[in-house]
């Protein structure tokens, strides 16, 4: 084996914007929450921290649910909880796949033992209720699971018909709301939505490495009948309940100061209101989609379907995906995502979550894509896109 025959040099990451599907900008704060001093995972203070996460998430989550918790792991590790303690070898299960999330949660069902009966809609579209009232009549499933925001199409899928339908006919519902919680109204004891899970990098404000799943009295009545185990000793809800429960039993070292970013995440989400916020996300999306749009670049979702926080735009004609990408990120410091899927090369996926989402960042993405535009050859009227991104902003 080599040795090592020097010193790596110091961190010193980039300042960027980040206008991408996630993660989104952190605020000053939250960076500063991870630098303070650790603890112990059973130490009283970190406790402390544990129940006032729970408590700010089922505000953000809308819910009274008691099992609402951070789940050490990114927003698929949440999407693996839910669906493993939901899943026993057998089960029947519905995925609504309009995007790469919605395939991926169809995967991980699979792989728990479920038979899957995946419902497919091309990537930007949704579901209506007619569809899935059919799929459930045909089916008759345990589980059904659906996207609510899908960060690869930027397509935002309504649930309230959804909703009723999956519970009228006895299913649990099941919905990845990674992007949409704290951008967007999630609602879930109104919906009635049995579990769901997010990402702690999106419209909360935190860095990756979290997340946030709330489940709900018929979930956990049903994982209570279990008759296997949970697949995955680590994301077992039943285990998981005594450390984030009243017991407190150990079950895993929690990621401590990850957990303290989450705390003052969610503390500025609490601190704006969640009314405030949602409109905050509004209004960035009304003046981008009014600068993109007077620039000649289209959305590849339909207006009524389209996510406030994830603009999916087409990519113009004649212009390189990757350079102009290039460019804005090495030039002007700005990160946007391209397409996935079969999306790839032809959209440009461009994010207003938590932090990002600010006039400042809109106005200045504007300006510096209409430079790279011209530089490639495609030249908007000059100005446009700002002038009409502030009329926006001068209206309210």
């Amino acid at each position: 084996m080599k040795s090592m025959t020097g010193i790596c040099p110091p961190l010193n990451p980039p300042t960027r914007i980040l206008m991408g599907p996630g993660p989104s900008e952190i605020h000053p704060s939250v960076l500063a929450a991870m630098a303070a001093p650790t603890v112990g995972h059973l130490d009283p203070y970190f406790l402390k921290v544990m129940d006032e996460v729970q408590s700010m998430l089922r505000h953000v989550f809308q819910t009274s649910n008691m099992m609402t918790m951070a789940i050490s792991g990114t927003g698929s590790a949440g999407m693996e909880t839910c669906v493993v303690n939901l899943i026993e070898p057998g089960d029947r299960m519905i995925v609504c796949a309009a995007g790469v999330f919605g395939g991926r949660m169809a995967d991980v069902a699979g792989r728990a033992g479920a038979e899957v009966t995946t419902l497919e809609r091309p990537f930007g579209e949704v579901f209506t209720a007619q569809e899935i009232a059919e799929a459930v009549d045909r089916v008759k499933p345990k589980v059904v699971g659906i996207v609510h925001a899908e960060t690869s199409t930027g397509a935002w899928q309504r649930l309230e018909e959804i909703s009723k339908i999956v519970h009228d006919a006895g299913a649990l519902l099941l919905v990845d709301c990674v992007t949409s919680l704290a951008g967007l109204p999630v609602d879930v004891d109104r919906l009635q939505i049995d579990a769901a899970y997010s990402g702690s990098q999106k419209c909360i404000g935190c860095p990756p490495g979290l997340a946030p799943v709330t489940v709900g009295p018929r979930a956990l009545e049903a994982m209570d009948r279990r008759r296997t185990k949970v697949s995955s000793w680590y994301l077992d809800i039943g285990l998981l309940r005594n450390y984030w429960g009243n017991n407190r039993a150990y079950h895993h070292t929690a990621p401590i100061n990850m957990n303290y970013a989450l705390h003052q995440a969610l503390r500025l989400v609490v601190e704006e209101g969640l009314e405030a916020r949602y409109a905050r996300h509004l209004l960035q999306h009304r003046a981008l989609r009014a600068g993109l749009e007077a620039m000649g670049i289209q959305y590849s979702v339909k207006a009524e379907h389209a996510l406030p926080m994830l603009n999916s735009v087409l990519i113009p004609a004649g212009v390189d995906d990757v350079l102009l990408r290039g460019q804005l990120l090495n030039e002007f410091g700005i990160e946007i995502g391209g397409g996935l899927g079969p999306m790839k090369g032809r959209t440009w996926r461009i994010g207003l979550m938590g932090e990002t989402a600010k006039k400042s960042n809109v106005l200045l993405f504007l300006a510096a894509l209409e430079q790279c535009l011209n530089r490639q050859g495609v030249r908007p009227t000059a100005g446009a896109g700002v002038a009409a991104a502030n009329e926006i902003y001068l209206q309210g």
